[in-house]
């Protein structure tokens, strides 16, 4: 076209000065392509294999295609449809009291604290956000120790008034009270934290009509502050509950799944969909299964976090000051 070709250096300057903001994505964009999609890809591409090591070692045996098979089995097949909607029960009561007792249990402590006749709210706060400043494992790890039921300290004391010990981590029904009530422990201070500054956030003149008005503490809080914390930190809410129901640590560190049910499939009373597929595919080498677990695990997450996501007042921008 008859145009000088640009010189090396004003190529590099074209890159790394006009085109800055692409050149920086590229290295990134390179890596969440290789360690990120490619991975989900093939995971999404077991779940239509039968590729489980019992079955396939290659080259001896290779591994075939088989449809939709694998998710047919898994809800039809009685071995493993009865663990799968066993689980899956579990999974969905444990997220959502999880989330129920950790966003509620904050609020009220963030109302305890900020009331005015409370003193030294300094001292309060840094007491309760203790559990949160510890590292989650060795948190876990302490109350798994804490709740056993030979040695533990809290069957121990049991005994020294004269009452029997609990079976925390060994009957079906008191582990899974005991990994609700350590998740307590761990997420009401993250909670708390969140409410605390949305608290902050609200106009003093809202009260100071509803004083006028004559309302009490109870409509105060029910008409004023329960909808502006819900406004500012519904988002927050539906990612709590989308994390509780991958909530590994709290269950693999302090139950490991267990107690064991005897007619469930390589899980534990327990056990969520996701410490299920970690066993499946560490202990048993079950990758097909475990890769179907994996996709069902995201549409549930996906789906809810998508619905609930798009109805709260805070994705539709609305005013709450009216």
């Amino acid at each position: 076209m008859g145009e000088q070709p640009n010189t090396f250096k004003q190529t590099l300057n074209y890159i790394f000065e006009i085109k800055f903001a692409q050149s920086f994505l590229t290295l990134p964009a390179f890596g969440i392509l290789f360690f990120t999609i490619m991975p989900i890809i093939f995971m999404v591409m077991l779940a239509f294999t039968n590729y489980s090591a019992p079955n396939n070692l290659p080259p001896a045996k290779l591994v075939d295609w088989v449809g939709f098979q694998t998710f047919t089995s898994l809800v039809a097949l009685k071995s493993w449809s009865h663990t799968f909607f066993g689980v899956l029960t579990w999974t969905i009561i444990w997220a959502v009291l999880a989330t129920v007792t950790t966003y509620f249990g904050g609020v009220l402590v963030a109302l305890l604290i900020q009331q005015k006749g409370i003193r030294f709210k300094g001292v309060w706060r840094v007491i309760l956000i203790i559990p949160y400043a510890i590292p989650q494992l060795i948190s876990l790890l302490v109350m798994r120790n804490m709740f056993n039921g030979q040695f533990g300290p809290i069957n121990q004391y049991f005994r020294y008034f004269g009452l029997e010990g609990l079976p925390w981590l060994t009957d079906p029904f008191w582990a899974k009270v005991t990994v609700i009530v350590v998740n307590m422990w761990v997420g009401i201070p993250v909670s708390m934290l969140l409410v605390m500054s949305v608290l902050t956030t609200i106009p003093k003149d809202l009260y100071e009509a509803a004083d006028v008005d004559g309302a009490s503490g109870f409509q105060k809080f029910k008409i004023i502050t329960l909808p502006m914390i819900l406004f500012s930190t519904a988002p927050v809410l539906i990612t709590q509950f989308a994390g509780n129901i991958n909530n590994f640590n709290a269950i693999f560190l302090l139950t490991n799944g267990n107690p064991v049910v005897g007619d469930y499939q390589y899980a534990g009373a327990t056990d969520l969909l996701v410490t299920w597929l970690y066993k499946l595919t560490l202990d048993q080498q079950r990758y097909n299964m475990a890769s179907a677990i994996g996709i069902i695990i995201f549409l549930i997450i996906a789906s809810f976090s998508i619905y609930n996501y798009r109805r709260t007042r805070s994705f539709k921008e609305e005013d709450m000051i009216q």
